[in-house]
């Protein structure tokens, strides 16, 4: 039986147990299950108790949360879970450089930042390529950080205006005869945009910037036969493309240009007999000099922390998928 130790943690505030613990012990209970090592509360100090690895990767994983605690950041199980696979990694340290920057603030004043390593690495690329791709499932933040950057680069003149746009393509159900104007039609389609948008920029100064076009929010289609200069484009859902949208989107930059490229391969709403355009994108532009790709995994999910665990379920139990096996016969 491995030897064991017991490490007393002193904790300064009540305030500090309570945000530590969670509710009903749930935070130190995920830490135990994670780390394995014994957590109970003595008075006014924590007891760690378990042999040496269990008790050091509790020490350092607490005493990081706890010094976020104090620069006033929130700490969940999501962001636990994080650090503690940092822990493991031998990276918890870079915990303070992730969280050092701020990409940008909402028209409520929150500090948008970085939550893992994988998106401060896609901010960055964002920042140093003209052309960026970000593939990763589901929660990663691939929408809602490129646009934070597209705001702050039309607040600060960088760039004209901002183009948002994605493939007008149904998840996998079809939604029928939908009434109203072309923008009415579309609207479904193009909602997560004008939600993230909302967040930043808020709902009136939204509407100025639209009715003076330095915003526009348009299905893919609307994209062919215009040159995009001195704007921020993004493509969302971009794994429904076809490889002739892509190639059309992607000649469509301009001068002074940014475009953002975002998608998630396990999501591909496609007939079966079309191949993905941001599948085949990536393959071909990947050594192209001044493109940028980023790979996020379920390790960058920053949602509920059951999405992180579905999309690790999905990845260890996936069949192969469909258009792949209509590709591997032609």
């Amino acid at each position: 039986m491995a030897p064991t130790r017991q490490l007393m943690l002193s904790v300064d505030t009540m305030d500090d147990y309570m945000t530590l613990f969670g509710m009903n012990d749930q935070n130190i209970a995920l830490i135990e299950q994670e780390t394995g090592a014994a957590i109970s509360l003595r008075g006014t100090e924590l007891c760690l108790s378990g042999d040496d690895n269990q008790v050091l990767s509790a020490q350092a994983v607490i005493e990081k949360l706890l010094e976020m605690m104090a620069k006033g950041e929130y700490v969940d199980r999501s962001r636990i879970r994080y650090a503690i696979a940092l822990q493991r990694e031998g990276q918890l340290d870079k915990l303070d450089d992730i969280l050092k920057d701020v990409v940008a603030i909402t028209h409520r004043g929150k500090q948008i930042k970085c939550k893992t390593l994988g998106q401060k690495e896609y901010v960055k690329a964002i920042k140093e390529h003209d052309v960026t791709f970000a593939v990763g499932p589901a929660g990663t933040g691939k929408t809602y950080l490129a646009m934070a950057l597209a705001v702050v680069a039309l607040r600060n003149k960088e760039v004209e205006r901002i183009v948002l746009t994605r493939p007008a393509v149904e998840a996998g159900e079809k939604l029928g005869f939908l009434p109203g104007d072309l923008t009415q039609k579309v609207d479904p389609y193009l909602r997560p945009l004008y939600d993230a948008l909302y967040d930043f920029m808020g709902m009136d100064s939204y509407q100025k910037l639209l009715e003076r076009g330095a915003v526009e929010v348009a299905p893919l289609a609307y994209m062919r036969g215009r040159t995009l200069s001195d704007a921020f484009i993004i493509l969302d859902e971009a794994q429904n493309t076809t490889s002739e949208q892509m190639k059309m989107f992607l000649t469509r930059l301009g001068f002074r240009s940014k475009m953002v490229v975002t998608g998630d391969l396990t999501q591909i709403d496609l007939p079966f007999i079309k191949r993905s355009g941001l599948k085949e994108a990536v393959s071909i532009l990947k050594d192209v000099k001044g493109i940028g790709i980023v790979n996020l995994t379920d390790k960058d999910v920053v949602r509920h922390e059951l999405v992180q665990l579905i999309v690790k379920a999905y990845e260890s139990g996936k069949e192969p998928e469909a258009n792949d096996a209509k590709e591997n016969k032609a």
